[in-house]
């Protein structure tokens, strides 16, 4: 109860102290490891946000940075702070984008996170039909792996995550919708010694020079546990990447083999650029999906965008293996 009642006195003391530009300063200081830089980013003076900070640390009686030789690095209360702090910035410029889409019809602006599963196909036929449906919302897209846009979905910095679902349905903050199953294949060099057998088994891969994707994505720990159901040891990557420009160029240009899904390489191997190899490759979880946050919403753009994805992925299915 005394608990309850300091966490009330709290919040109602910085309900009523508390300015925004107080937090932009925070997460500024977060980011640039520096209260003069920060300052300077906010177009204010080092004393005046030195005392901001400090105010802060009275106001809610905890310490936020450390001053150290790295620069002032957040303690786990300022960790804290800065979450919740870039999630209310975020909301603030999700009610200045649905009133500027009010007044306005139909503007306004989303940040999509893109994994490789929705990078090919998926992503790039809802982005045309979002465009071709209101022209005048913005579309900006973040290339990266799920240890980075995660992070990002949740700290507000992203609105949509699009691509491979990640391996955990059950934090509450996220909500997940499958839009289709991939298939997920192995290719090499059109010519390649193994793309002219008959059958390669998972045991004729070990040995070989691959380009895979990083360890914490899905699909590498899905591939590594297909060797170790077979009582193999995973193949050692040479390459790590998901640049799929820099690994189509590799995979053309070398003996090297990639796992992909279909849709991905399926222009390259529909020229001949690519071939696929006569190996079986059945990983589970292969859903291909969206993710975004559960509190707070989307914004209206992000909300038709998000309609748009299911549209796309109902309405055309990618390509599939014959």
């Amino acid at each position: 109860m005394v608990a309850a009642n300091r966490h009330v006195k709290i919040a109602e003391r910085v309900s009523t102290r508390l300015k925004l530009k107080q937090l932009r300063l925070l997460v500024a200081v977060a980011e640039r490891s520096s209260i003069l830089h920060a300052a300077q980013d906010l177009n204010i003076s080092q004393p005046a946000a030195t005392k901001l900070i400090k105010d802060l640390e009275i106001d809610f009686g905890v310490r936020l940075f450390d001053r150290t030789n790295r620069g002032a690095i957040p303690t786990t209360f300022g960790e804290a702070l800065v979450r919740h702090g870039k999630l209310i910035l975020a909301q603030v410029y999700h009610a200045a984008q649905e009133l500027d889409d009010l007044n306005e019809g139909s503007g306004g602006r989303v940040v999509v996170g893109t994994l490789l599963a929705a990078s090919a196909w998926l992503l790039p036929a809802a982005i045309k039909a979002m465009c071709e449906d209101r022209p005048n919302v913005t579309i900006a897209v973040r290339d990266g792996t799920n240890d980075v846009l995660m992070p990002a979905l949740s700290a507000g910095d992203v609105d949509l995550v699009v691509g491979r679902l990640p391996e955990f349905r059950h934090r509450k903050d996220l909500a997940q919708i499958r839009l289709l199953e991939e298939e997920v294949c192995i290719v090499a060099r059109a010519g390649h010694a193994l793309a002219r057998q008959d059958k390669v088994e998972f045991a004729d891969l070990v040995d070989r020079p691959w380009i895979l994707q990083p360890p914490e994505t899905s699909l590498r720990r899905q591939f590594e546990k297909a060797f170790f159901d077979r009582d193999l040891t995973p193949p050692v990557a040479a390459v790590e990447s998901v640049s799929f420009l820099t690994n189509r160029e590799l995979l053309m240009r070398t003996d090297m083999l990639g796992v992909f899904p279909y849709h991905v390489v399926a222009p390259e191997v529909a020229r001949g650029d690519l071939a696929i190899l006569p190996c079986k490759v059945d990983l589970s979880g292969r859903a291909v999906g969206v993710t975004y946050r559960r509190a707070g919403g989307l914004s209206p753009a992000a909300q038709a965008f998000l309609a748009v994805l299911r549209e796309t992925a109902a309405g055309a299915a990618p390509p599939t293996l014959q």
